[in-house]
């Protein structure tokens, strides 16, 4: 019976997660496209998409790369970008503690704003859901994720400027955050975090080398941690 609700749970997670094929095969198509077309070779492309599987910071690499801007810019920027995985990992960490550490790295290695989503969500609908089916869940998102990422970055690096410039494979960059983080909007840390990143990215819009993204991250994670802090404290 344990086996079976876990296999269930799993196929839960792929179903969740499948949406998300509509945004995330346009989005890695983009990426190889650009990756392609700025003249990096399939093996990097691929090997990149395969090693850091975050489109938003993979695009930001790839501009700054292309701008030459100074090789620790590269690196500060994704990574500032990528910060809230940490968050992401702090709130996962209660649902899915005591697996394995070889669990735990597939975990870390799988987690994506999609996954994320999808999991917490399901989690908050789901409240008698037990650990392994909250593992198992979990991994079923990423099959959905994480492969059409792989393919779709392959397709597009291998079609190049084949694909017509009309097609407009952007749209699937804002979709997807809007799709994620939109219903998630609904506590006062998670609306005020919001709004001051897009304040302060609007604000620092001058900066070179998209360094108003590290600024408009710290400001927007720094808000929403001190209200949430702050309501701890309180209750």
């Amino acid at each position: 019976m344990p086996q079976a609700s876990t296999r269930r749970a799993f196929w839960l997670g792929m179903r969740d997660a499948l949406p998300f094929l509509l945004v995330i095969v346009p989005f890695g198509m983009l990426f190889g496209v650009l990756a392609s077309e700025a003249g990096w070779r399939l093996t990097e492309t691929l090997a990149m998409s395969a090693v850091v599987i975050a489109g938003a910071s993979q695009f930001t690499a790839l501009q700054l790369l292309s701008e030459q801007a100074p090789l620790l810019i590269c690196i500060i920027a994704p990574l500032a970008i990528n910060l809230r995985m940490a968050m992401y990992s702090a709130s996962l960490a209660p649902h899915l503690a005591g697996v394995p550490r070889w669990q735990r790295a597939l975990m870390a290695y799988g987690l994506t704003d999609q996954s994320y989503g999808v999991a917490m969500n399901r989690y908050a609908l789901s409240p008698k859901m037990g650990h392994r089916e909250k593992v198992a869940h979990y991994f079923g998102t990423l099959v959905p994720v994480c492969v059409p990422w792989w393919l779709a970055t392959w397709a597009g690096a291998e079609a190049g400027t084949a694909i017509p410039e009309g097609l407009a494979l952007d749209f699937a960059v804002p979709i997807t955050f809007i799709a994620l983080f939109a219903p998630m909007l609904r506590t006062r840390p998670h609306v005020a975090a919001a709004a001051v990143a897009v304040a302060v990215a609007l604000l620092f819009s001058f900066l070179p080398w998209n360094l108003w993204l590290i600024v408009a991250s710290l400001a927007g994670m720094a808000t929403g941690s001190w209200l949430e802090l702050r309501a701890e404290r309180r209750s």
